[in-house]
């Protein structure tokens, strides 16, 4: 590009476009916290968002009858539940059982499916008589039981409520989680064990749970002292959240009492709340919903909404703003009555205050008794007597299951002509449009309002400083340096910048902006080298990274990371969606200038991971040069139920179709040349 043309470029711009000066100060210590202040305004404006729009468009019972079976299959697919698990045997198996009280206890297990193991406890009557009895599934929250360093279940912290149920005319079954059951698995995948994969996999310890609800209603309708036309299920904290997943997706629960077990998006994203959860309690949230959504699926059917009026982890006004949201589906089935409200006082703890109006509303629904409750629940068993196993199976997948709960597609499975990619190509782009960048913006896209801040000229070289807007309230930065000499036949080199390169690259920048980033150690040679280039080069640099950097602290940034799920995306995902409007906001700039130009993308590690996706979503791109690209999505930042679509080798070849030569290198170019070795279509990847 001739130097003259850059010039009436930068002119036409500084003319046209007023200044803004959202991040023209240096990089400083107040910038994490200036990137922590958007971030979290962008979360505040989506939670607003999807608030709004939770049921807003149901005004009447058909409106809720016709869409309620797609609101169903989506909880499913959130679950990791579509489709459903084949409803294998259960091989339920009864290893003791213990007579006391008046009390039958019978120790189980069953095989939710092969190999996962569920273990409970089942209570009922000594002396039942000869009718079936209504039935109640205890769902556990984390209460653990340790003895001697063998984990004895919840269910023996739980087990007052099974005892009441039975004492007082129920069978009940009280089911461990996988964690903290007596087969220990893991419900902090994303909290605490950096398994981001889960996100990409699109699993969550929430769907376990609900499936091995289905199948305890499977196990307690075999069992000939239940009645199973009525069946309840409740459950507190942990167990609350899980009695919602079964009674919204198994119209066998006939009344349903989650206790301190929901509450609202805003709670969660805005007030923290999700700092206080491991992941057992969300579901994978690509529709987007807000919680009240989940309770509208038990209506009309009988649902008592019970918390205490000081649980830091379930709020009240969240908690009242649920109820108040789903009474209007329980007044459009004409059924108020059956939804209720129990507000008690207290902390997050299971009070008696609490247990009292579950036991009265199963009374009710469940056996049309509405006598007072005169016994209490208290507990009568020594924890080692509630065990199960005297000694775990060997061929249990009860710890393992988040390996293979939800199936992925393989990354071996490619398309084997280019007939066959294209065809495949269509049916691939439209699930990742719906499936794991579903939280884009949707409709026409906000302008881009492209806008130069400042042009500055060093020994020759200019650099112009530019914003465009991605996404409200996210302005992000265009940095373009015009070289001393240019050839107008080259490519626009575009850089994508991660945090570890942008350092580096503000390193080179301090050369010629030394007002902008005088903090920074100024890296000459670095300048050198962006100076001696014979065409522009661009850095793009989405949100997380350089000005709009959030905390890395560890602990800050995983929340950070859970928060974008809650909302129906990724940290990852939303770069993606910078990356992609970078590249139209440097297009938009001038018809006979840059924007008019071939493109060539480059980046490396996690910003090549952000550019080949963002290729997807551009117009085509001259050569996409990509170092570091991950092989597998196991291995790269997390993108919502990604591994239930593409794999990466499936992502390089979609690549593939949207520019003129791809080319891989760095430390997994190995990797990827023996991936290409055995594919044709990759025939043409450069090295």
């Amino acid at each position: 590009m001739a130097r003259s043309t850059i010039w009436l470029l930068v002119t036409w711009l500084l003319i046209c476009l007023p200044p803004l000066t959202c991040w023209a100060e240096k990089p400083s210590a107040t910038d994490s916290a200036r990137g922590d202040d958007l971030v979290h305004e962008y979360f505040r404006q989506q939670t607003q968002q999807l608030t709004d729009n939770c049921l807003a468009d149901i005004q009447t019972l058909e409106d809720w009858t016709e869409r309620r079976a797609q609101y169903h299959e989506q909880l499913l697919d959130m679950l990791g539940l579509n489709p459903m698990p084949p409803r294998s045997d259960l091989q339920a198996t009864v290893t003791d059982v213990i007579e006391q009280d008046g009390l039958v206890v019978e120790n189980l297990h069953f095989q939710s499916m092969p190999g996962l193991y569920v273990t409970g406890n089942l209570y009922r009557p000594a002396d039942q008589g000869d009718d079936p009895l209504p039935a109640v599934l205890y769902v556990c929250g984390h209460g653990r039981v340790v003895e001697d360093g063998v984990s004895l279940g919840n269910k023996a912290h739980y087990q007052h409520h099974g005892a009441w149920f039975a004492r007082n005319g129920y069978v009940c079954l009280v089911i461990d989680t996988i964690q903290l059951g007596e087969l220990e698995g893991i419900h902090h995948g994303t909290y605490r064990e950096r398994m981001w994969w889960w996100n990409n996999r699109g699993y969550t310890p929430a769907g376990v749970e609900a499936w091995n609800g289905v199948r305890a209603l499977d196990y307690l309708q075999s069992r000939p002292e239940v009645d199973g036309q009525r069946i309840g299920v409740t459950g507190r904290s942990g167990g609350g959240a899980y009695s919602w997943w079964l009674a919204a997706i198994d119209q066998r629960i006939r009344a349903a009492v989650p206790v301190a077990g929901i509450t609202s998006l805003k709670n969660h994203v805005v007030d923290d709340c999700v700092e206080g959860h491991c992941d057992c309690m969300f579901m994978v949230n690509t529709y987007r919903w807000d919680f009240p959504m989940v309770a509208a699926l038990v209506a009309p059917r009988p649902l008592l909404i019970s918390n205490t009026d000081r649980d830091g982890i379930f709020p009240l006004d969240g908690v009242v703003d649920v109820h108040a949201k789903v009474r209007r589906i329980y007044e459009l089935y004409d059924a108020p009555k059956n939804l209720g409200l129990h507000i008690t006082s207290g902390p997050h703890h299971d009070t008696q205050e609490l247990r009292i109006h579950a036991f009265r509303w199963f009374n009710r629904h469940l056996r049309n008794d509405e006598s007072l409750i005169d016994t209490v629940a208290d507990k009568r068993f020594e924890p080692r007597q509630l065990k199960v196993f005297d000694e775990l199976p060997s061929d249990q997948r009860t710890t393992s299951i988040h390996e293979s709960f939800v199936p992925a597609v393989d990354a071996e499975d490619l398309p084997g002509t280019r007939s066959e990619l294209q065809a495949a190509a269509e049916q691939w782009m439209q699930q990742l449009e719906t499936k794991t960048f579903g939280g884009w913006p949707q409709g026409e896209a906000e302008p881009l309002d492209v806008e130069v801040q400042s042009t500055t000229e060093h020994q020759g070289t200019s650099v112009t400083v530019a914003e465009f807007t991605s996404q409200r309230p996210y302005r992000l930065p265009l940095i373009i340096v015009q070289p001393r000499q240019t050839n107008s036949d080259a490519d626009v080199r575009v850089v994508v910048l991660d945090q570890t390169a942008w350092r580096q690259t503000a390193a080179a920048l301090a050369v010629a902006l030394p007002e902008r980033y005088g903090d920074v150690a100024p890296d000459a040679a670095a300048w050198q080298q962006l100076a001696d280039r014979d065409a522009p080069t661009v850095f793009i640099m989405p949100r997380g990274v350089g000005p709009t950097a959030w905390s890395d602290d560890d602990r800050a940034a995983t929340h950070i990371r859970r928060r974008f799920m809650l909302l129906g995306q990724t940290a990852a995902g939303m770069q993606i969606y910078d990356v992609q409007r970078g590249l139209a906001a440097l297009r938009s700039l001038a018809d006979d200038s840059i924007g008019s130009r071939k493109l060539s993308l480059h980046a490396r590690g996690t910003a090549a991971f952000w550019a080949v996706y963002a290729s997807l979503f551009s117009q085509p791109l001259a050569k996409l040069q990509l170092q570091d690209l991950p092989t597998r999505n196991r291995d790269a930042p997390d993108l919502l139920n990604v591994s239930r679509i593409v794999e990466m080798p499936h992502v390089v070849l979609l690549a593939s179709l949207r520019c003129d030569s791809l080319q891989l290198s760095g430390e997994t170019s190995k990797a990827w040349r023996k991936i290409a070795a055995d594919q044709p279509l990759m025939s043409n990847l450069q090295w």
